[in-house]
């Protein structure tokens, strides 16, 4: 009993002495705007908040050396932005607010409090809000579908068709 005791007291003093593995740099922008318009003054906070973190590996140790260098490996960066509304506060991983272009209508998209709104001559506002797999859900008086932006920035929509049973794609292109 006594052995394990000794034993266990020991791997857990020897984990405890373990070296740092990592390099962590955490850095917060805040950025306060005051906008003046008819509704009256209100203030605006975007929080951006940037983390690199870096493994530390060791090059090989030739026999007889008592130090050596680091080896090189990539550095992790992952930014977070939040922002600050009227006192309602959501995150913003990537501002999708543009123009976009679909069967030759132009569209426009509006961040809002709740994810985007997208407006158009023809349809009238449109809502999409971010759903918790990053995709988005659209809705407007005639249509229910789920979208997401593409790696080139598009958003593409997926509607369901009951009398067909088949999804239809709609890509609005993002106009540069």
């Amino acid at each position: 009993m006594k052995t394990i005791i000794l034993g266990t007291f020991a791997l857990l003093l020897s984990v405890s002495i373990q070296a740092q593995n990592q390099d962590k740099k955490v850095e917060t922008v805040i950025t306060t705007t005051t906008v003046k318009d008819n509704k009256g003054e209100r203030k605006v906070v975007k929080k951006e908040k940037t983390q690199e973190v870096h493994d530390i590996k060791l090059q090989e140790v030739p026999k007889g050396t008592l130090n050596t260098d680091i080896a090189p490996s990539p550095t992790e960066v992952t930014s977070v932005t939040s922002v600050n509304v009227d006192g309602q506060e959501r995150i913003v991983d990537v501002d999708h607010s543009a123009y976009y272009l679909n069967n030759g209508e132009k569209y426009q998209v509006l961040a809002d409090n709740s994810g985007y709104k997208v407006t158009n001559n023809t349809t009238g506002i449109s809502l999409l809000r971010r759903t918790s797999n990053n995709n988005y859900i659209y809705r407007n008086k005639d249509k229910f579908a789920v979208g997401h932006f593409d790696k080139n920035g598009n958003l593409v929509l997926e509607t369901y068709d009951e009398k067909s049973d088949k999804v239809t794609v709609e890509v609005f292109s993002l106009q540069k």
